[in-house]
């Protein structure tokens, strides 16, 4: 595809030259454009640039050209010669031209175009000025040239006044065409390329060239790298190093002349100047043009000429061939070559060019649903992501004070016309968006567009019914919340606005929406367990005023859930007078059930050691029981969990007031509970006589010794045990179930009886094998204190030893107790001869003795002190 990437002008008028001219070559230099012709005369003309108009904006919109040369002619010579001239070079650090004519080089004044007495250079096919030449003297060329009788290249180096020969190089065959970069030379020999060093004399093959081709091109481009007509008509790139780093171009196989405007290689032929890209190769512009003999670049410049006319090709600015490219949706073509262009343009002026070139060559994928690449170009641009959602109607807050870049990056109103009211593209379109904005919402793409990106996320959620619409709103956002609002309620999202109204502060208004939903007033499923939700809400809220307002709708709905916005309240907070215990007691008296619940959290799992809660909550347990039971067809099962909870409550807690409790199931049949009751109290005897005669419950009984001997002194546990065995004696009945709970019990537990009275009571015709474990138990628990008392008698003994040689000790070495001695604790002199000594030999008042047994001074636990008089 093509691209108008020059204008071909014409420079120079027929009637400034004679008629019949023949120009055969050419060379420019600044303004100055010297032509040599087949009669031996040479042109000196001034090349003058002309700005028709000034461009209206970054980019020209208009076809118009604007930019024109003229030609003036200064001088002319005639070099008396009847031969053409072949070539000119322009040494302008000099003021020097290089004429090459008949064979022999001659250096004129490039000014007047005067001869100058240096020596002229004989024996001359070609020559070529060095592009880099490695001397470095600011005020001489180097000079390459063939040599016409010999298979030699010779160096010259030339300067004001002398024309000196530096070295001579030999060949492999005559070459017929010379480039120079540094110390590598690029032949055209007779049938092949090469380069040669011509320090070193290494020679490097390249690649032939067909021998009927009219002339080998070899074209210097940069440093170390060359542009050679090759074979089948390619273009051939080629370094020193015999590699080639472009791929070709492909060109007529009648090519002329070649030049290098980057990013384009020029090709002239008989009929056509084409225009080659070097990034991707391509061909992007022809022009026709007739009779052409020269094409070449000068300073970047390029000039074509045909036998009488110099023509200039004008590069169109970049950034209108960049436009033209996006205009025809060639978004590669239009990056590389606007990436190619960043070596002609100042830093800054190109990436303010190049962001600009990526944001519409994004927007032109984008309208091709190309997103990938789309989001890529995006990116990479930093584009003002306003740009692209103010394509998408209604996506921007209200607020917004957006305006769209000017020039626009695309030619499209909205979303609508580019997809031309396709639903399935503008879906596309939308998921896109979200996806996008979802991925850059918390980068610096978004930076300082927070508001303008969240807002739009949320109306894509809200739209699709996206589940991310819950996370953005919970998370940290900046969604604008009058916007926002509206939106939500047109797409009936209420859970979700009370979110936004949440993280916005606005609680009040989030629990009104919810309270509405719960109640059926509005309609959203997002949350079927909205209720426990707001009772979460409501626990963790730190806003007192909103948890009463709330708290008889929660409890009316629900009592066992509800009652957690008190009950997993944090402990700080019942310090508070709005959420202290008393107060929230007080409130739940209309509650029964979240009452109890919430006695049961302050009792069972807080802890807390007030009796009124513990006796209340007993209360409330007995009265359970009885409401329970007096229902025409109770649950057992439910009876006896309450019961269990009643009951364990009785044995754990030491708080409740007992005898209250005892007056509330007088009468009723809750026994083992009386039997718990009457147990506080030291009423033993009672609770035994309820759990043996009256329930003839013997498991219980045992219990009953268990758990209140726990931590007691081994009297009173034997004490309650006795008492219980008593009971199983003193009753008989006839199938001798008391005396067998007897036995068990003195089986079970031999260690909580004093044998000896046990066997004082126990009947003479029980046998010796019928109470072996209790015998054995006893005996062993009998040897074990025996023993132990033993240990103890003798470390007593031991440690009585011990203080007795301590004391034999301390009486071999006198103490001497005077005025002038001071206790080691007080400080304060001794009134009488009575002190205590440490073993550390410090001597201290008895009575300070008495108060401390630590020596503050030495800070360790010393012994009990010894008394000396």
């Amino acid at each position: 595809m093509s691209v108008q990437a020059f204008r071909l002008v014409c420079a120079s008028e027929r009637e400034q030259f004679p008629q019949g001219i023949h120009i055969e070559c050419l060379e420019c230099s600044g303004h100055d454009l010297y032509l040599g012709t087949s009669d031996c005369v040479i042109y000196h003309l001034l090349l003058v640039e002309q700005q028709l108009s000034e461009p209206t904006s970054l980019v020209q919109q208009t076809d118009q050209p604007c930019t024109s040369f003229t030609t003036t002619q200064q001088r002319q010579r005639q070099l008396g010669l009847k031969k053409p001239i072949c070539e000119l070079r322009a040494a302008s650090a000099l003021s020097r031209l290089l004429v090459l004519c008949d064979n022999t080089i001659s250096i004129l004044c490039s000014e007047s175009l005067e001869p100058l007495p240096a020596p002229k250079i004989r024996g001359v096919l070609t020559f070529t000025l060095n592009e880099n030449p490695v001397s470095g003297d600011p005020f001489s060329v180097e000079l390459c040239l063939i040599s016409s009788k010999k298979r030699t290249v010779q160096i010259f180096s030339v300067g004001q006044e002398r024309v000196q020969l530096i070295r001579e190089v030999a060949t492999p065959e005559q070459a017929c065409v010379i480039a120079a970069d540094g110390l590598y030379l690029c032949l055209a020999l007779s049938s092949r390329y090469i380069t040669l060093n011509y320090n070193t004399g290494h020679c490097q093959d390249l690649f032939p060239y067909p021998s009927d081709q009219k002339k080998p091109i070899v074209k210097w481009i940069s440093r170390q790298e060359f542009l050679l007509a090759g074979p089948s008509g390619l273009g051939m790139f080629a370094t020193v190093a015999g590699i080639t780093q472009r791929a070709p171009v492909r060109w007529s196989d009648n090519v002329i002349g070649a030049a290098i405007s980057f990013p384009y290689v020029l090709a002239l032929d008989e009929e056509f100047i084409t225009v080659h890209s070097m990034l991707d190769q391509q061909k992007k512009q022809t022009l026709p043009f007739k009779e052409g003999i020269i094409l070449q670049d000068f300073e970047g410049r390029v000039i074509v000429a045909s036998c009488n006319g110099v023509y200039v090709l004008i590069p169109l600015p970049l950034e209108k061939q960049i436009q033209d490219l996006l205009s025809s949706q060639r978004v590669e073509e239009a990056l590389a070559l606007a990436k190619g262009a960043r070596r002609n343009i100042p830093k800054e002026k190109f990436q303010v060019m190049y962001r600009r070139i990526l944001q519409q060559a994004g927007f032109i994928q984008f309208a091709k649903l190309q997103f990938l690449e789309a989001k890529e170009l995006f990116r990479s641009s930093q584009l003002d992501i306003r740009e692209l959602i103010s394509l998408y109607p209604l996506m921007l807050p209200s607020s917004s004070s957006f305006i769209r870049t000017h020039p626009p990056l695309h030619e499209y109103a909205d979303l609508n016309q580019l997809t031309r009211g396709d639903q399935e593209k503008v879906n596309k379109c939308k998921r896109f968006l979200m996806t996008y904005l979802s991925e850059i919402r918390s980068t610096e793409v978004a930076n300082g567009y927070q508001e303008d990106v969240d807002t739009a996320l949320l109306k894509l959620y809200a739209e699709a019914n996206h589940e991310s619409l819950l996370d953005l709103l919970v998370s940290e956002n900046s969604c604008e919340v009058s916007d926002s609002a509206s939106w939500l309620e047109k797409h009936k999202k209420y859970f979700a606005l009370g979110l936004l109204y949440h993280y916005n502060k606005q609680d009040a208004a989030a629990l009104q929406i919810w309270v509405k939903i719960i109640n059926g007033e509005l309609e959203d499923s997002t949350r079927p367990d909205l209720f426990e939700y707001v009772v979460d809400f409501l626990t963790f809220s730190r806003d007192q005023h909103l948890v009463w307002q709330y708290a008889d709708w929660v409890l009316q709905k629900s009592e066992q859930v509800g009652v957690r916005i008190f009950t997993k309240r944090s402990p700080e907070e019942y310090t508070q007078n709005g959420f202290c215990p008393d107060k929230i007691v007080s409130y739940l008296c209309k509650y029964h059930k979240a009452l109890l619940l919430f006695l049961e959290h302050l009792v069972l799992e807080k802890m807390l050691q007030k009796e009124k809660y513990h006796t209340h909550l007993a209360v409330l347990y007995v009265e359970e029981v009885q409401r329970l039971n007096a229902m025409d067809s109770p649950d057992i099962e439910q009876v006896e969990m309450q019961r269990g909870r009643l009951q364990n409550l009785l044995r754990q807690s030491d708080l409740y007031r007992v005898h209250l409790l005892i007056d509330k199931i007088k009468g009723t049949d809750l026994h083992m509970e009386r039997a718990i009751l009457h147990g506080k109290l030291e009423e033993h005897g009672q609770a035994l006589d309820i759990l043996v005669h009256h329930l003839k419950n013997f498991a219980a009984a045992e219990n009953y010794c268990v758990w209140n001997s726990e931590g007691r002194d081994t009297p009173y546990r034997q004490h309650l045990f006795q008492l219980l065995l008593s009971s199983y004696l003193t009753f008989a009945s006839h199938d001798n179930s008391f005396l067998v709970a007897a036995v068990d019990l003195l089986n079970n537990h031999p260690a909580e009886f004093d044998a000896a009275s046990v066997l004082r009571l126990l009947p003479e015709n029980w046998s010796v094998q019928l109470l072996s474990p209790f015998l054995a138990g006893a005996m062993r628990e009998h040897v074990h204190a025996l023993r132990m008392s033993q240990i103890t008698i003798g470390l007593a003994k031991a440690e009585n030893v011990v203080y007795k040689q301590e004391k034999l000790n301390l009486r071999e070495k006198p103490i001497v107790l005077s005025d002038k001695k001071y206790c080691s604790v007080c400080r304060n002199p001794f009134q009488e001869p009575v002190f205590v000594r440490y073993p550390s030999g410090q001597i201290v008042h008895t009575h300070c003795a008495t108060k401390s047994h630590v020596n503050s001074s030495i800070g360790v636990h010393l012994p009990k002190p010894n008394k000396q008089t």
